[in-house]
Formats: C-alpha cells, sequence, structure tokens
C-alpha cells in the first residue's frame, strides 16, 4: 500500500514539531513531500532540516502540487479557514491545526465544504489520540470512575509577547489558543456537549483574552470548571472526578503520565525523534497522523475520535465565552450562525 504524501503548510514552530513527529513513523506509510512557507528562504532551510524534496514560497503551489495527498496546516489562526478550503479545492485531506476555524459558522461552512468535496477534514486536537486519553475513555465507559461530577482543567504559560496570541488580527486570544483543550478534555470526560457556559474574563489593550474562567455545564449536573492565562503558568492539569474516584491527565494536552484511580501512575513514553521537538511532547503529534492516514484508506471523511461535530461543539462554546467577556473578532460580523 502506498504510503501518504503529506504537505507541510507554514514553516514555524508546530509544523516543525510535527514534522519530527511523521519522521518517527514507518516511511511505508508517510512521506513529507513538501512544504511552502511566506518566505522561499523560510521553505528552503525547513525542507533541508527535515529532508523534504520540494519546497516552495506561499501555500498555493501546494494545492497545486498533484503529488500530495494530505495537508498539515499550521498557520495563524486567522488562515485557517481560507488555506484549508483552498486545498479541499484542489482535492486535498486536510489536518489543520487548531482551532480549526476562529468561529462556529467558519468551521461550519469549512466543514460542510469539506463533505461536499469528499475530502478527510479534521481539528487537529492531538490530545485526544494520546494512549492517556484512550485509557480515561476505557475506564469511563466502564463505570471504574462512576458518575462523572466535576472537571478541573487550567491551562497557562506566559504568552502575552507572542503575536499569535496578542494579535486580534491573527485571530489571538486564549479562548481560541489554549481554550480549545480545557474545552475538549471536559467533552471527552463527560462524552457530552455543555448546555451553558458562563464566563468572566481578561482582556488586553486590543479586546484579545488574556485569560478566563469558565464553568461549562452539563447533562445530570456535571461541571466543569476551566481556567486559561496568557499571563501566568498554571498546574497545566485535568481532574476528572466520578462518584468512585478520580483520575488526573499531567500536562493534560500532551499527556504522557496519569495519576490512576488507584493512585498509581501510569506512563506512556514517546520514541525519540531524529530531529529533536521545540515543544513538550510533540513527538505525540505522530498519533493524529497515523489516525488521518488510517481514516483516509477506510474512504472515511472524519474521525470519531476528533468528529466533525465535536469541532463545532467546541467553536460554539469558544463562541459563548468570547461573547460573555467582549472579546470579538472581525469574522463574527462576517460568519454567522
Amino acid at each position: 500500500m502506498a504510503p501518504l504524501r503529506w504537505a507541510i503548510v507554514s514553516a514555524g514552530t508546530i509544523s516543525h514539531d510535527f514534522a519530527c513527529a511523521v519522521s518517527t513513523l514507518p516511511e511505508a506509510d508517510h512521506q513529507i513531500v513538501a512544504v511552502g512557507a511566506r518566505g522561499l528562504e523560510n521553505a528552503r532551510k525547513f525542507a533541508e532540516l527535515h529532508g523534504i524534496p520540494r519546497f516552495y514560497e506561499g501555500y498555493e503551489p501546494i494545492a497545486k502540487d498533484a503529488e500530495v495527498d494530505a495537508v498539515y496546516i499550521g498557520t495563524v489562526n486567522s488562515a485557517h479557514y481560507e488555506v484549508s478550503r483552498m486545498m479541499l479545492a484542489a482535492g486535498k485531506h486536510v489536518l489543520c491545526e487548531k482551532p480549526l476555524c476562529v468561529n462556529r459558522g467558519q468551521a461550519r461552512a469549512l466543514l460542510d465544504y469539506a463533505r461536499a468535496q469528499q475530502r478527510f477534514c479534521m481539528e487537529a486536537i492531538w490530545s485526544r489520540f494520546f494512549p492517556s486519553y484512550a485509557h480515561l475513555r476505557e475506564r469511563t465507559v466502564r463505570g471504574d470512575l462512576g458518575r462523572i461530577e466535576s472537571v478541573e482543567v487550567q491551562f497557562g504559560f506566559p504568552l502575552t509577547h507572542v503575536e499569535r496570541v496578542r494579535m486580534k488580527s491573527l485571530g489571538g486570544g486564549t479562548v481560541l489558543d489554549l481554550g480549545v483543550y480545557t474545552i475538549q478534555v471536559a467533552m471527552w470526560a463527560f462524552q457530552a456537549e455543555p448546555i451553558r457556559v458562563d464566563a468572566a474574563g481578561q482582556l488586553n489593550d486590543e479586546g484579545v483574552d488574556v485569560g478566563i474562567t469558565a464553568t461549562l455545564h452539563f447533562p445530570n449536573g456535571g461541571k466543569a470548571q476551566i481556567k486559561t492565562s496568557a499571563i501566568d503558568k498554571l498546574p497545566n492539569t485535568a481532574i476528572i472526578r466520578g462518584t468512585k474516584g478520580s483520575i488526573t491527565l499531567h500536562d493534560f494536552w500532551c499527556p504522557i503520565e496519569l495519576t490512576d484511580i488507584d493512585g498509581t501512575i501510569r506512563s506512556y513514553p514517546l520514541p525519540p525523534s531524529k530531529v529533536e521537538c521545540i515543544l513538550l511532547n510533540s513527538i505525540g503529534l505522530r498519533y493524529e497522523a497515523e489516525e488521518t492516514r488510517k481514516r483516509i484508506l477506510a474512504g472515511d471523511l472524519e474521525s470519531p475520535t476528533v468528529s466533525h461535530q465535536d469541532s463545532l461543539a467546541i467553536a460554539r462554546v469558544q463562541d459563548a465565552i468570547r461573547k460573555q467577556i467582549g472579546a470579538e473578532l472581525p469574522e463574527d460580523y462576517i460568519f454567522k450562525e
């Protein structure tokens, strides 16, 4: 069976780490054949570092490259919709970094288009493909935790200097950049969508949120307390509590360790890579790459682990939080639900 031929869109940090992660997978299954960046020299350096045969200035040449099956999109948030749609129009399958789009209306338009094009499209919520998340789901489905009553999750780093987080024009803010992780783990634990959201937050001088706290209310009375910050480093754990016990995911967005219901630490080590990653546990991006290949080979247009409905539900919660705290984006007036 032929390998899945990947192209990488953008030559930033997360794209670097994705290339490192894919390099740990069998070449018979995955090959990165092209990279595109806004600057040709950046694309050339990226290609040289990762052993990629073709490099392009801009993203349109990737869309026109007939030898590309799937694209990984690691651009700034505000470009996700336009670039993903360009690739889908060219017949490429799409794995797009989170947030899939900057609001629910935009996400719905993109996913509807992907389905019309009969192409696989997934928001790259890599967390859910870690073995730790599979273990949590097995425990909850089996009833080992009893009825899930609460989720407490905090995610924060000093990021106010980072343009993609700080600037409104880039689709910035912690709700989109960090909040997606807190929302998705709550939904994963409850296996449901929240029915009400109560939020408060702090905005910078651009009207972009630099921190939020929110309560997500789930059916049957369950609650998730979420907190994000671009100012402070937070514990960055997710604690899932049920009537029979709790599980804690450490570094919950990329957990290679968890504290199980009996208090034992379970570890899921990652393999080494030829080129060193920049971000924590980024070799774990290999799991979402494997899922993408698996679904494309099966002819699926989405993954049940991060379904289209999951992405729409997460975007709905993000929209609700941003609306309550006054963090509007220009796209909110263009792509409406």
